[in-house]
């Protein structure tokens, strides 16, 4: 492998592991003996990147200081508005750079010195810059004040190769109706760590508002049941006894007879031992990172896509004798 595709590798790599955690921390630190606390505090609550910014002059300090001592952190650099913060946030270990704005010196800065970069667009012209010089993925800033999900909707028509990371009117109660859009990468936001809990030493709070968010992003809830069964016929007498005890109307398609939405009743003895039971997540990719975190894999020749987009898989492992089938909201 050469060095030019080592560099887009690595750089493509950041940017995955940025759309697997979801949510990317805005950090502002006043004193950089807090960006270590901050940074485990993140990664105890399940987020292992995070984006410091420079709004204060420790920003240098505390990126060194969690590049150096937290291995499983993967640390940026935001508000980066001139080509000398972001050279000197690359030498104090920073892996990946955020902009406000659009600047096209320091992305190009970025691009020619494989660094990772998600610059501020908003207009078209903006986006099509940033497409000029390679990129796909852009920050969109204030996305309260720029249109927010309608907005990045309108702009993925033309655009649609892009992806966007929101920042700006993001928050705990809605990142689920965020992070569902096809066309958002990640989202950015400081409600996970608010500079005052930083300044304070709240970090076990910290960890908490990341338990609470990283909870609201996945947005984990049980679809339906299957019931395996041995063909038509006895699918058809099973759906047909629930709607006899309970009214439900049913449903027939290829594979399987829907009595009512939570119950589905296969045609076949399908997977697991006593059926499979239906999970949807507000984003499956990032459900899929998640689990595969916590030990479960994923059967992928069982994933099925509408467009290019995955939109079910089924877990390699039963829980209960029953599959689990991870399906997109």
């Amino acid at each position: 492998m050469n060095e030019d595709v080592e560099v887009l590798k690595d750089h493509m790599d950041i940017l995955k592991k940025l759309s697997n955690t979801g949510i990317v921390p805005v950090v502002v630190i006043d004193n950089a003996k807090d960006a270590v606390p901050t940074a485990q505090a993140l990664l105890a609550g399940g987020i292992d990147v995070m984006e410091i910014t420079f709004r204060t002059a420790a920003a240098p300090d505390a990126i060194k200081a969690v590049a150096d001592n937290c291995p499983d952190m993967l640390v940026g650099a935001g508000t980066v508005i001139t080509l000398e913060q972001c050279q000197k946030a690359v030498e104090m270990g920073a892996k990946f750079i955020v902009s406000p704005g659009f600047d096209a010196e320091v992305v190009k800065w970025c691009v020619d010195n494989g660094v990772a970069i998600t610059p501020g667009c908003v207009t078209p012209s903006e986006i099509m810059a940033a497409m000029k010089l390679g990129l796909n993925v852009v920050k969109f800033f204030p996305s309260n004040v720029y249109g927010g999900l309608s907005a990045m909707k309108a702009l993925s028509g033309p655009f649609g190769g892009i992806k966007f990371i929101p920042t700006g009117g993001v928050n705990a109660q809605n990142v689920g109706e965020y992070i569902s859009a096809p066309f958002i990468h990640a989202v950015g936001g400081s409600w996970v760590c608010p500079k005052a809990d930083i300044a304070a030493g709240n970090f076990e709070k910290i960890t908490s508002l990341c338990v609470e968010s990283r909870r609201n992003l996945l947005g984990y809830e049980v679809a339906h049941v299957g019931i395996n069964t041995e063909d038509n016929a006895a699918a058809q007498d099973v759906a047909g006894e629930f709607g006899a005890a309970f009214g439900f109307a049913a449903k027939d398609g290829n594979s399987s007879v829907f009595a009512s939405t939570g119950i589905e009743v296969m045609k076949s003895q399908y997977l697991g031992k006593q059926g499979h039971l239906a999970v949807r997540t507000n984003q499956i990719d990032i459900a899929i990172a998640d689990l595969e975190k916590k030990g479960f894999q994923v059967d992928m020749e069982t994933t099925k896509y509408k467009g290019d987009r995955m939109i079910a898989v089924y877990l390699k492992d039963e829980i209960g004798g029953f599959a689990i089938h991870l399906l997109q909201k």
